[in-house]
């Protein structure tokens, strides 16, 4: 009987390959790099082809791996980061390179929209803000910069949804990605015809994709496909989700008293609802593939990636030091801040080195000279847990929020006990984690696991497939020392970004440089 499950994570600098059995077990895992262009400032972009590469590779290699024969795999379901664009012409051939979700070039457009209104009229509509990376502010960017596009375009898909057009040659979305493209009235699971008419892309509605059901079966896998991954041709091919939702399925959130955390490279915090929320408005909102839910999600680039960039710029030594031991250089990482978790919280690392113009600057405030690493990395732990929480105090707060009591938390933070403890003490929830690593391709093969049958609907998915290894309960002590740190944390953010504003008000622009 075949009852492997393939998930496939095409995130932002990686693509995973995973196998899962029927228990949700990983099996194996491969990983191939998405190399990342950078054709301008503010503009980062993705060869889709190259990505298909790396993808099938990584099928071929986690096939080998595992042992995993090619009749063994019940379905193949890919997932990939959300919003951004991929535009294929008629015989499915690549039109220009993709644009990933953190491509800023479309800044100019919503700011045009927000000046003359329209921004405020169309996010109702779609029950989400609009931003840069939006895959709705990228078509108006397209039609003023390269209406020639439009011309050559027979479909825009999602990063997932370019992976699936390779495996079956099928042209198909689902709704989570239909809602994360900020073209979706999350009410009525369809495009809103009123938002692309308010925003002058009306034009582009025949090029959207069907939407189709999560937890379908979108096609098969084609001849080609099999010839190009090893897999077996006519093997099941589940629609998928875009990767916070996988991620937020493989951690177990399943009803409202629930929410989700991802930290990764953004700060992604979701919340369920019955119906879609409007106050607060969300960054993303999608339907969800259980019992009628939406999920609303924050998402802040202010995540785990703040510390992957201080290792790798500023600890290279101990990363080779750790690596001659057999210990990652994360796991070091946590091991000195477990060594410095007592005491006043005295430093204040700020995450925001990917942050665009206009906010806080990042930075480590407090230092003296009797500091030591673990007392800094303690900080850079300690401010992007409280990234998360301003994130979230939004999240909750409005007519229209949740009220949770407890958190599932994923992504990298969620492999280190005393950061996980952290969320704990600082938000004040419970924490649970779920046994397993690879959560979005663990969200897409349970997407594909309830396609064929496996089980009869998400949340019979979730029952056998996830189980809690690991809960953190808050800590009293720990909870007080954080609320006071926390509360200097955004008071110094809110005061550093003012005395940057003012500076940059004092500062000559470059035309006053140049007359002088």
């Amino acid at each position: 009987m075949a009852d492997r499950l393939i998930g496939i994570d095409a995130g932002g600098t990686m693509t995973k390959v995973a196998v899962f059995d029927p228990e949700g077990r990983e099996l194996g895992c491969e990983t191939h790099p998405n190399k990342m262009l950078f054709p301008a400032p503010g503009r980062t972009e993705r060869d889709p082809d190259a990505m298909w590469d790396a993808t099938c590779r990584a099928i071929a290699k986690v096939l080998e791996v595992t042992g995993t024969k090619p009749e063994d795999v019940a379905a193949v379901t890919p997932s990939g980061f959300g919003s951004g664009i991929f535009l294929v012409g008629k015989d499915g051939a690549v039109v220009r390179p993709g644009f990933v979700s953190t491509d800023s070039r479309s800044a100019e457009t919503v700011a045009g929209w927000a000046g003359d209104g329209r921004k405020s009229a169309i996010e109702p509509l779609v029950q989400a803000e609009i931003w840069p990376g939006q895959t709705l502010a990228i078509l108006g960017w397209l039609d003023r910069h390269e209406p020639e596009t439009f011309e050559r375009t027979h479909a825009v898909l999602a990063c997932k949804d370019f992976l699936r057009l390779r495996l079956t040659g099928s042209i198909s979305t689902d709704p989570t990605d239909a809602g994360c493209f900020g073209l979706m009235d999350t009410r009525s699971g369809e495009y809103s015809d009123e938002a692309l008419s308010l925003a002058g892309l009306s034009h582009w509605r025949d090029r959207l994709p069907e939407i189709k059901p999560s937890t379908s079966v979108s096609g098969t896998v084609s001849e080609e496909a099999a010839r190009l991954t090893g897999l077996k041709a006519g093997t099941p091919v589940g629609q998928g989700v875009y990767d916070v939702v996988g991620c937020s399925l493989a951690s177990g959130l399943r009803s409202a008293d629930e929410l989700g955390i991802v930290a990764g490279t953004f700060s992604i915090n979701s919340t369920l609802h019955r119906q879609p929320t409007i106050d607060p408005l969300p960054t993303l909102q999608s339907p969800y593939p259980i019992g009628g839910y939406s999920i609303a999600t924050t998402a802040t680039p202010r995540s785990a990636s703040n510390l992957e960039w201080f290792v790798k710029t500023l600890l290279p030594a101990e990363i080779e030091a750790q690596k001659a031991t057999g210990r990652s250089i994360y796991d070091y990482c946590s091991a000195l801040v477990e060594e410095n978790i007592e005491g006043p919280s005295d430093l204040v690392f700020l995450p925001y080195l990917f942050d665009g113009p206009g906010g806080a600057p990042a930075g480590l405030m407090g230092a003296k000279v009797h500091h030591e690493l673990g007392d800094i990395v303690r900080a850079v732990y300690e401010g992007i847990v409280f990234a998360h929480r301003m994130d979230i105090e939004r999240l909750l707060t409005g007519a229209d929020a949740a009220e949770p009591s407890m958190i599932r938390l994923a992504g990298g933070p969620a492999r280190s006990d005393v950061w996980s403890q952290m969320f704990a003490d600082a938000l004040g929830l419970p924490v649970e984690i779920a046994r397993g690593s690879e959560f979005g391709a663990k969200g897409a093969a349970m997407c594909g696991a309830v396609a064929v049958g496996l089980y009869a609907d998400m949340p019979s998915a979730i029952e056998a497939m996830v189980a809690v290894e690991r809960r953190f309960e808050p800590r009293p002590e720990r909870t007080e020392v954080l609320e006071a740190a926390y509360r200097k944390f955004t008071r110094m953010s809110d005061a550093i970004a003012a005395a940057t504003a003012e500076i940059a008000d004092l500062e000559p622009s470059a035309a006053q440089r140049s007359a002088a």
